[in-house]
């Protein structure tokens, strides 16, 4: 019956193939967080390697791969338009435009694993040029022209402890490799394939309860508290708002800390590695700079524990002008001091800086100035405090790019995804989240605006989460670090060279085949 379905499917022709790629494309979002029908990609990348097989020339197969990632960024990445709807009245003609322009730059990046299938004999030889070719693919887009790593095909599996676990060896890319190749198997006919895919899927499985028991026990000592004050993003820089939201983080941190310290046990004391975070630019009010927001806040604290918290940063030119503006993590102690500072260093094109030099005018974000971007990743250190590394936003979803050297003992990713309301791209932004807690073997604790707040431990594993489109505060255990993992250690280079090799082993193949005398 699949056969004839893929028969079907490659004897379409005009623009009957490219609606089908389009459509095939867009089912394949459906494996993506929140929903994780990943069986749906049995039915949609057989069905791009079917039309690929027919097409008639590198330039129909590049049309159709383009389709076909087309149609999967548009319905991955639809909720960029919940953005525009947080200023409609200036934004309104852009919401018909955001995804499907967004989806285009995206959609280029399927076009040479495309064009790669085509040149390849049918069954083996095309799904593993395919495969290598795709996750290459995945790989430049996460480092060209700035770099968009978003939705990459290995997140499918976020749902599950124990599949993700291989991400701790091959990163997430090693994952859409494995995903490509276990996806494409119905185009070899036959049983003995879904069997074997099958097989392999309980080997995953198996080697991922094997690592889960190898953790470490206990914990560090540092209690988190997470705050997550829900400010809707349309009044969030509001001047008439600023005093109000303040004092909903200062309340929320004061509450957090009461029950943190009544939970204790007795004589343990109030003040033993206790750590508050607030999201991305959660202070309305310039902490680096104003004293009485400073105070404010610090006075909260316990002796002995810190405050992470986001905030605009300014820096000023001799003659008093605003000479740049940064999106910043700063620690705070309890005498309202700034112990620690990151700047945020992966800016975001046309929300924190406008990019062609301001040819396209468009910026969503507030304010007339861009963003100016930190050094990069830095391991801080606070007294009383495991070492940490921070992310602000997106900054967690470059596989191989969050750790910094030396190797701290825990992430922090502070973000504001309320520009994207109770859409999928805030559950798609935490599974990067927790692919990185896999890759790097470090917990990582991630608080959000509106959420979804949560701390992952160094599996990726969570207890407890602050749900999206609610206010509130999530007390965790900061758990031990796992020690450092391949992908830790080699980055890129692991899944890269597994990708390279998958091509090499396609043409192989395929030579064999033209060889011996077999039509593809």
């Amino acid at each position: 019956m699949f056969t004839r379905f893929l028969d079907r499917v490659a004897g379409l022709a005009g623009w009957r193939a490219l609606l089908a790629a389009f459509a095939l494309g867009a089912l394949a979002a459906l494996a993506l967080p929140p929903v994780h029908a990943v069986p749906v990609l049995l039915v949609s990348l057989p069905g791009l390697l079917a039309l690929l097989g027919a097409a008639g020339g590198w330039k129909r197969a590049g049309l159709l791969g383009f389709a076909w990632g087309w149609g999967h960024a548009v319905a991955g990445l639809y909720w960029v338009t919940h953005a525009i709807l947080v200023d409609a009245a200036t934004w309104w003609w852009l919401v018909p435009l955001a995804a499907p322009a967004l989806a285009v730059p995206v959609a280029a990046f399927a076009v040479p694993p495309a064009i790669l299938a085509r040149a390849l004999p049918a069954g083996w030889p095309r799904l593993l040029g395919f495969a290598g070719a795709w996750t290459l693919a995945e790989i430049a887009r996460g480092i060209l022209f700035t770099g968009f790593p978003w939705n990459l095909l290995g997140t499918v599996w976020a749902f599950a402890a124990l599949p993700v676990q291989a991400a701790a060896f091959v990163g997430t890319h090693g994952l859409t490799l494995l995903t490509v190749l276990l996806a494409g198997l119905p185009v070899l006919g036959g049983w003995r394939p879904l069997a074997g895919g099958a097989a392999v899927l309980v080997l995953l499985a198996g080697f991922g309860a094997w690592r889960i028991g190898t953790a470490p026990d206990g914990d560090t000592g540092t209690t988190l508290v997470l705050v997550q004050g829900n400010i809707q993003q349309s009044v969030k820089w509001s001047p008439d708002e600023r005093r109000r939201i303040f004092e909903t983080y200062l309340e929320l941190t004061r509450e957090g800390i009461e029950m943190t310290v009544a939970r204790r046990p007795s004589g343990s004391g109030p003040d033993h590695n206790l750590v508050v975070i607030w999201p991305e630019t959660a202070s309305p009010y310039l902490l680096v700079q104003d004293p009485g927001a400073r105070a404010a806040a610090a006075a909260l604290l316990p002796s002995g524990a810190v405050l992470l918290a986001g905030t605009v940063r300014a820096e000023f030119a001799a003659n008093g002008a605003l000479s740049a503006v940064f999106n910043s993590l700063v620690a705070l102690d309890p005498t309202g001091e700034v112990v620690a500072l990151y700047d945020k260093a992966h800016l975001v094109p046309f929300g924190e800086y406008m990019p062609l030099s301001g040819w396209i005018p468009v910026r969503l974000a507030a304010g007339g100035m861009d963003f100016s971007a930190g050094p990069g990743p830095v391991t801080l250190t606070v007294p009383g405090v495991p070492s940490f590394g921070a992310l602000i936003c997106y900054e967690v979803i470059f596989p191989g790019a969050v750790t910094p050297v030396p190797r701290p003992a825990w992430l922090v990713n502070i973000t504001n995804d309320a520009w994207f309301g109770e859409s999928a791209g805030p559950w798609q932004h935490l599974a990067a989240a927790r692919m990185r807690a896999v890759e790097e073997g470090l917990p990582l604790a991630r608080v959000a605006q509106s959420g979804i707040s949560t701390v992952f431990d160094s599996l990726g594993i969570r207890d407890h989460v602050l749900p999206l489109g609610e206010r509130g505060i999530l007390i965790s255990p900061l758990k031990r670090a796992m020690p450092a993992t391949p992908f830790a250690g080699y980055g890129l280079i692991l899944p890269s060279g597994l990708s390279i090799l998958s091509v090499l082993l396609g043409f192989a193949w395929g030579r064999t085949i033209h060889r011996d005398g077999f039509r593809a």
